[in-house]
């Protein structure tokens, strides 16, 4: 009987350190951090500031190179940016010159598809994040949701499989963020593309993910991997919800004690 070959994870961070020179002195940002990330899944990383979460965050994007340990795709070590892996900035980065159909078109244009092909891909996101309508619109011409549905349909027409979302609407006012968290949650279940979020917010975490990592500071370490298991729609304020909000909110807080006794 032949053997089954094993598994390989989806995405996998294993011991992933990173050290920063600043000036004389080497800083650790991430000690030996391990995480594995299945296919579909919406995982939140919430931590104090200064916990290595964004770091992290760009050694899986490829944008930094870690200081020793690897993160892998499938069991292929991450040397580099690429396609398969897309950020969502806070301002959402959209070229101001460009209209909504060309932004999404922007990375097929750089594979050099053809340009039949390239409009056949901006219009099936365009479609896919209900912008249709704006297409030909620039981007100081929308919302603040529109400009996310444009930012992460840019993403997703180069093909990418993972979306890095680093703090993008923490800064807006409660309304307009709660719009975007219900869009975004949309575009993950209507597309299934792995979602990695970096969030200050337990409330938020608790609302969106299926996973919630928890990480310490000084240097950045995972504390709890904890899965959430509230069924979609969450309310937020209904009694299952916020107890456990509040339990991560004790995880979160209990180690910063930790570190305040210690120091």
């Amino acid at each position: 009987m032949a053997e089954t070959a094993p598994r390989r994870d989806f995405l996998a961070v294993r011991e992933v350190s990173k050290l920063f020179q600043i000036g004389d002195e080497l800083v650790a940002a991430l000690s030996r951090v391990d995480l594995v990330i299945g296919k579909g899944e919406f995982v939140c990383l919430i931590g104090a500031s200064g916990c290595g979460k964004s770091t992290l965050l760009r050694i899986i994007a490829g944008f930094e190179q870690p200081s020793s340990g690897q993160v892998e795709i499938f069991g292929h070590p991450v040397t580099g940016a690429g396609s398969d892996r897309g950020m969502v900035f806070q301002d959402f980065a959209l070229f101001p010159w460009l209209t909504v159909r060309e932004n999404i078109a922007f990375g097929p244009r750089q594979k050099g598809l053809s340009a039949a092909r390239v409009r056949e891909i901006a219009d099936e996101y365009l479609n896919m994040v209900g912008l249709a309508p704006y297409a030909e619109r620039f981007p100081a011409q929308l919302s603040g949701g529109m400009k996310q549905r444009v930012s992460i349909a840019r993403v997703l027409a180069k093909d990418a499989k993972i979306l890095l979302k680093d703090e993008p609407i923490g800064a807006l006012e409660e309304h307009t963020r709660e719009q975007l968290q219900d869009e975004l949650l949309q575009i993950w279940a209507r597309t299934g593309v792995t979602v990695i979020f970096v969030t200050h917010s337990v409330e938020e975490a608790t609302l969106l993910a299926d996973r919630v990592v928890v990480m310490t500071a000084g240097p950045g370490r995972i504390e709890a991997d904890i899965p959430i298991t509230l069924a979609r729609p969450r309310d937020v304020s209904s009694p299952d919800f916020n107890e456990v909000r509040r339990s991560l909110t004790q995880r979160l807080t209990s180690h910063v004690k930790r570190q305040l006794k210690a120091a």
